[in-house]
């Protein structure tokens, strides 16, 4: 359309025509401006609002349904994860504790092998054996205990000594060796050594007796040889009354002497040495193997019988909780990656707050709009107003008496038409030659 055939066009060219303020219609022309600008941006505001508020329903299901998902994962995780934790605690006390049986294990390693082991507790067994003999002699002869019960007895309470010793030889000599060799060291080879000294003395005199108590014998051999050539040597042409006599003095010589041997043996300082020694050694030594071979033995006995049989228990249970372990690790596993996603899908949703936020921004925005719109029409109104108030205002000058009484007529007629529901002619007049004196926005 050409800028002439325009309805602001005619308006402005009647208007000059008429001699009518231009400013009026200009102002008008502004406010219809921001009217119709105001609107277009409500209704785009409107619209957006509209849909961030569908946008904002769907993005809060979406998130309820989200969420719910997601806390039954999470619960499933957690349920898992308690489960696997006990489980895993439980696995590392059985490793904590197969390592500590280990350590133990390692540190009850006997200094000695279980053959040497053996033969101390045989060696102590012996002496113990040989000092209950030793114990019953002395109990029995030298004690004057007729009665065999009661002889045994003391002698095995006797004998039980060298139990009595071996815990002060543990704690005193062995233990402390064993804790720090480099320190009690010189204690112990002390002991040893003194201990070896005192059993070649008391072998020594052993072996002093044993040749006395040989030499004896031999001697008491050849008495007894003696007399029986006595016996058989006899003079046949002597009478048998010289012949008994002479023979028998010579018999009963042989045995005082054979007698006084023996006397002399048994008074001898040797048997009191040999006696009390080996009594003595045989104790000590008795204490020192069984000091050795026990400890041996039930380090041997904790290694095989008892730290072997419990760590495979150990053993077993751990395989056991493994078993229960893998599949359960594996669905928690399962489960914290069902809940990642969860989460970041969850984490990807709009966020309710920055919608609600811009929900109220729209809505303050579409307020002020409203309000700007509200002045704008108020605006256009008014300048609408004082343009046909000039357009009437310079028909009036332009119209004669009597015209102007016919317009006032027609008014008044336009008014009472409309007020009473009739309808004016096609241009809302009913003036003369159908000619409107009210100027409209489109001549």
């Amino acid at each position: 359309m050409e800028p002439i055939q325009q309805p602001d066009f005619q308006h402005g060219y009647a208007s000059g025509v008429e001699g009518v303020n231009r400013e009026t219609y200009e102002g008008y022309l502004s406010s219809r401006v921001s009217v119709d600008w105001l609107t277009n941006r409500i209704q785009e505001k409107r619209d957006a609002l509209r849909q961030l508020d569908q946008h904002t329903a769907e993005t809060t299901e979406a998130r309820r349904n989200t969420f719910a998902d997601l806390q039954t994962h999470t619960q499933q995780v957690d349920r898992l994860a308690k489960q696997a934790g006990q489980y895993e605690a439980d696995r590392q006390a059985i490793l904590t504790e197969r390592e500590s049986l280990r350590e133990r294990r390692a540190k009850a390693a006997p200094e000695y092998s279980l053959l040497a082991g053996l033969l101390f507790l045989v060696a102590g067994i012996s002496f113990l054996a040989g000092d209950l003999i030793i114990s019953h002699e002395i109990v029995a002869y030298a004690l004057n205990i007729r009665d065999t019960n009661e002889a045994w007895a003391f002698a095995v309470g006797l004998a039980m000594v060298s139990i009595l010793l071996k815990p002060a030889y543990d704690r005193l000599i062995e233990q402390p060796y064993q804790q720090d060799p480099v320190k009690h060291g010189s204690r112990y080879g002390r002991f040893k050594l003194a201990l070896a000294g005192f059993a070649v003395v008391t072998l020594a005199v052993l072996g002093w007796f044993r040749y006395e108590a040989y030499r004896t014998d031999q001697l008491k051999a050849a008495i007894n040889k003696s007399v029986r050539q006595l016996q058989l040597n006899t003079d046949p042409l002597a009478t048998s009354q010289t012949l008994d006599e002479r023979t028998l003095n010579k018999i009963e010589q042989q045995l005082r002497e054979s007698s006084e041997l023996n006397l002399t043996l048994v008074n001898s300082p040797w048997a009191l040495l040999s006696f009390v020694l080996s009594g003595i050694l045989f104790a000590l030594a008795g204490a020192v193997c069984l000091g050795i071979a026990l400890p041996v033995l039930s380090a041997f006995w904790f290694r095989w019988l008892q730290a072997d049989s419990k760590l495979w228990k150990l053993r077993r249970r751990q395989k056991r909780l493994e078993k229960l372990l893998t599949p359960l690790e594996t669905e928690l596993a399962e489960q914290r990656t069902r809940q990642n996603i969860l989460q970041h899908n969850l984490d990807l949703l709009p966020d309710l707050a920055e919608l609600k936020t811009r929900q109220q921004s729209l809505t303050n925005d579409l307020d002020v709009l409203l309000e700007d719109l509200k002045l704008a029409q108020t605006d256009s109104r008014i300048h609408n107003f004082n343009d046909g108030y000039g357009q009437g205002e310079a028909t009036r000058t332009a119209l004669s008496p009597d015209e102007q009484r016919q317009f006032r007529q027609d008014l008044r007629y336009r008014h009472i038409s409309t007020r009473n529901g009739h309808h004016t002619n096609g241009n809302g007049m009913n003036g003369t030659n159908g000619k409107s004196y009210v100027p409209t926005r489109e001549e």
